[in-house]
């Protein structure tokens, strides 16, 4: 008979199997180009401002940002680097449910259960993807699951558990913000008090607890407010509020968006919805410890978590990544009844690897090419030109140590009124006015391009417009999403 396999060789699987394809395909764009190069451009600075082509880019806090300078700094500027942030989040978030269900339901539905999660493209892609949303969920998953182990036995809470929760829930802030405390206190919260266990709830805002948060998520917002005066108002009240309860912001969606988005992106376990409810999931192994009302977490962190996120209008698939792991639990504990997760689970594997290994070969919108070219041609000194976009993922790639220079209409009112590229950097420009002026360029600026010494190189899309002020452009390099240009120098410069 087979040995049971170990906690730890489980969670090493776990982390194989998201490493080994995590930098097969090039950055996909908007997002993972640009916090790719946000990090990027905090390795090259001082390492606590976030810098969106050389200006403050607050949208964000800068966990994300710092597990990916470091491993930067250890592997080389590249894609695999780039993602490890969301790796850590993807591991995170498996290995404490797997602990978690271990302990209250045992080692064979514990295991069942991570390999119906890994293989979920939702957790795989999410695991692989640069952006901040599957960081935040695998420390919330652990927050809310140390939270639970504090109260695991009423009417006492664990000291040791309710600060590693703590603790948890202060990196969470420092990886999204103001979800790291809500989520938590919105899915513990009803689900304590609907079994009257009341006094556990204060017991949860232990002084050591409330001290060990600050200590550990204050500093770095206390360090932004002192250095822009500006940062509460616009990270807190319009980044947290505006958005949340305001039009206006782009990915506007239907009410059902996500009730629909969580059940196709977990094929094919979803599957398993049409089967007998898992409200009773499998008896617990002899050496397990039973959480009581086990079911009614995950059904509850569920719907709260869905049902939080469906308030505003502007709804990201990402968002809901903090409900995957109670999702999963139930559909796993589903499956851990039968035998086909054996040929179901190879199977789901299969396909999660040949996406990634499509969208590698496709490279869909990727500036990588021209990045390279431009990489090859560049000498010191030169000048980098954006043509009406953004360009995320180039800066990464051709590794440019200075910001580009970003040519458009900055004059347009309807910039400040929708989310795009251009209110990202004329949102980062309030910050450091100086900066932006020397970056953020109209068209009556263009002459200045003919000018002065090095070469000024312009990357545009495929169907570019030039200003007729820019003067005339040589081609260089066309690839597959947009050119390369080089700027005749002009003859009459002062």
């Amino acid at each position: 008979m087979r040995a049971a396999p170990r906690p730890r060789q489980v969670l090493t699987v776990l982390a194989l199997w998201l490493l080994a394809t995590l930098g097969v395909r090039p950055l996909l764009l908007p997002d993972e180009g640009r916090y790719a190069n946000v990090a990027r451009e905090m390795l090259l600075g001082h390492g606590l401002v976030p810098t969106l082509n050389g200006l403050p880019f607050f949208h964000k806090p800068p966990l994300m940002y710092w597990l990916d300078m470091a491993a930067m700094q250890l592997l080389g500027v590249n894609a695999f680097a780039a993602r490890f942030g969301s790796f850590v989040g993807a591991w995170l978030m498996g290995a404490a449910l797997f602990l978690a269900l271990r302990r209250w339901v045992g080692l064979r539905p514990a295991s069942i259960t991570l390999g119906v999660m890994a293989t979920c493209p939702f957790f795989f892609f999410a695991g692989q993807y640069a952006n901040l949303d599957m960081l935040v969920a695998g420390i919330l998953t652990a927050a809310i699951l140390c939270l639970v182990r504090a109260v695991e036995v009423p009417p006492k809470v664990d000291l040791r558990w309710l600060l590693a929760g703590w603790c948890a829930c202060a990196l969470a802030m420092l990886a999204k913000g103001l979800i790291g405390v809500v989520l938590p206190a919105l899915v513990l919260g009803p689900w304590l008090l609907a079994q009257g266990r009341w006094r556990q709830i204060l017991g949860l805002l232990h002084p050591l607890g409330l001290l060990l948060f600050a200590a550990v998520a204050a500093p770095w917002f206390v360090l932004m407010q002192q250095q822009f005066a500006e940062f509460n108002d616009y990270f807190f009240i319009e980044q947290h509020f505006r958005r949340f309860s305001q039009a206006g912001f782009n990915n506007v969606h239907p009410f059902w968006f996500y009730m629909a988005v969580l059940p196709l992106l977990t094929l094919p376990w979803s599957l398993w919805l049409r089967r007998p409810s898992p409200a009773h999931p499998p008896a617990p192994e002899a050496d397990a410890k039973p959480l009581p009302h086990l079911t009614s977490l995950l059904v509850w962190w569920c719907l709260a978590v869905v049902g939080f996120f469906t308030l505003p209008q502007s709804k990201l698939v990402g968002y809901i990544l903090p409900a995957l792991a109670p999702w999963c639990a139930l559909l796993g504990l589903a499956v851990a009844r039968g035998r086909a997760w054996r040929w179901v689970l190879p199977a789901s594997a299969a396909a999660c690897v040949a996406t990634t290994l499509v969208l590698a070969w496709k490279a869909p919108d990727s500036h990588r090419d021209v990045a390279e070219e431009l990489a090859k041609l560049k000498q010191p000194g030169d000048r980098v030109v954006f043509l009406d976009s953004a360009f995320y993922d180039l800066p990464f790639y051709a590794h440019l140590d200075q910001p580009a220079i970003v040519l458009s209409n900055w004059g347009d009112p309807e910039i400040a009124r929708n989310d795009s590229w251009r209110k990202e950097f004329i949102d980062a420009a309030r910050f450091d006015k100086a900066a932006a002026a020397q970056l953020l360029w109209t068209s009556d600026q263009a002459p200045a391009l003919r000018c002065g010494a090095g070469t000024s190189w312009v990357v545009a899309n495929t169907a570019y417009s030039a200003p007729p002020e820019l003067g005339p452009l040589v081609p260089v390099f066309s690839g597959k999403h947009a050119q390369l240009l080089k700027v005749e120098p002009a003859g009459d410069c002062p």
